[in-house]
C-alpha cells in the first residue's frame, strides 16, 4: 500500500467530497475506512466509475487523503482518472458523488459512465 506521495493534478477531493466521505465513514461506525473509486468497461459511455468502501488497501492501491478522509484507487483506475477530482453534489436533484474527469471526451446524463475520445 502506497501514501500519496505523488504530485499535485494526479487525483484530488474537494472539500465536500472530503467532508462527505468522513461523515459516510462516521456513520458507519468505521473511521477509518477508505472509499474505493475503480473504472471498468461497460455503463452507456464506455467505462463506468464504481465506488464501495474498503478498509484495506492492495499492494498496487494508491491513497489520496483530505482533510481526514480517504480515497484509495488502483494503478489501472488511476490511468484514466489522472488530473480528475471527486466532488460531491448536494441539491435539489439529489445527493451524489460525481467525478470531474479531464480525460473523458463524453459522458452519459447520469454521470456514472464515460469515454475517452
Amino acid at each position: 500500500m502506497n501514501d500519496m506521495t505523488r504530485p499535485d493534478g494526479v487525483f484530488s477531493l474537494s472539500e465536500a467530497a472530503a467532508r462527505r466521505v468522513c461523515k459516510l465513514s462516521e456513520l458507519d461506525g468505521k473511521p477509518d475506512q477508505m472509499l474505493r473509486i475503480t473504472v471498468s468497461g461497460g455503463g452507456c459511455s464506455g467505462f463506468q466509475y464504481g465506488f464501495s468502501f474498503a478498509d484495506t488497501a492492495a499492494d498496487d492501491d494508491l491513497i489520496f487523503d483530505r482533510d481526514g478522509a480517504k480515497v484509495v484507487i488502483d494503478t489501472v483506475s488511476l490511468e484514466l482518472l489522472g488530473g480528475a477530482e471527486l466532488h460531491f453534489v448536494d441539491d435539489l436533484m439529489g445527493s451524489y458523488f460525481q467525478i470531474r474527469n479531464p480525460n473523458a471526451t463524453s459522458s452519459c446524463g447520469c454521470g456514472v459512465s464515460f469515454s475517452i475520445g
